[in-house]
C-alpha cells in the first residue's frame, strides 16, 4: 500500500490545455491519485530537492513517475533529466517525455540523457486521452519498480 500523501506522479507541463487534458485522463481511468502539477523546469527542481515553496517535503520520497514537457520555460525538460539521471538518489525515478517535439536530435538527446520513454503528444483529443492512460497504466500498474513499496 502506499502512504496517502505519497504523490504517483509529478506532471510538468507548462500548456495549461495539456495539463489540462493530462489530469482529466488519469483521474477518469483512476491511475493516479495524488498528482502534483508544476509548470516549469525550475519549479520540478525544486520541487525533487525541496527547495523554495517545497521547503518542508521530504526529499527522500521520489515520485512514482515523472511526465515531463521537453520545451519549458525557466529551465527546459532536457536540463531537468539531466539532473534527475545523474543524481544517484533520483535517477532510478522513471521519467516519461512527454512532447509534442518529433524532432530526432530531441529523441536521441532524451535518450542519451537516460528519459525511460518518449513520447509525442497526440494532436486529436481522444488519442491523447488514450496515450495518457496508456502512460499511467503502463508506468503505475504494470511496470515493477524499485520504488514500489509492498
Amino acid at each position: 500500500m502506499f502512504a496517502e500523501n505519497e504523490v504517483e506522479i509529478v506532471l510538468v507541463e507548462d500548456n495549461p490545455n495539456d495539463r489540462e487534458l493530462a489530469l482529466r485522463a488519469l483521474k477518469k481511468n483512476k491511475i493516479a491519485n495524488n498528482i502534483v502539477v508544476l509548470e516549469d523546469g525550475e519549479q520540478a527542481i525544486d520541487y525533487l530537492y525541496g527547495r523554495g515553496e517545497f521547503g518542508d517535503r521530504d526529499i527522500n520520497v521520489n515520485p512514482r513517475l515523472v511526465l515531463l514537457d521537453l520545451k519549458l520555460p525557466k529551465m527546459d525538460g532536457l536540463d531537468v533529466l539531466k539532473v534527475i539521471k545523474s543524481d544517484p538518489d533520483k535517477k532510478m525515478i522513471p521519467v516519461v517525455m512527454l512532447t509534442s517535439s518529433k524532432e530526432e536530435s530531441d529523441v536521441v538527446e532524451s535518450y542519451r540523457l537516460g528519459v525511460n520513454s518518449y513520447i509525442v503528444k497526440p494532436v486529436d483529443f481522444d488519442n491523447f486521452v488514450e496515450a495518457i492512460r496508456n502512460i499511467g497504466f503502463y508506468w503505475l500498474l504494470m511496470n515493477e519498480s524499485p520504488n514500489k513499496k509492498e
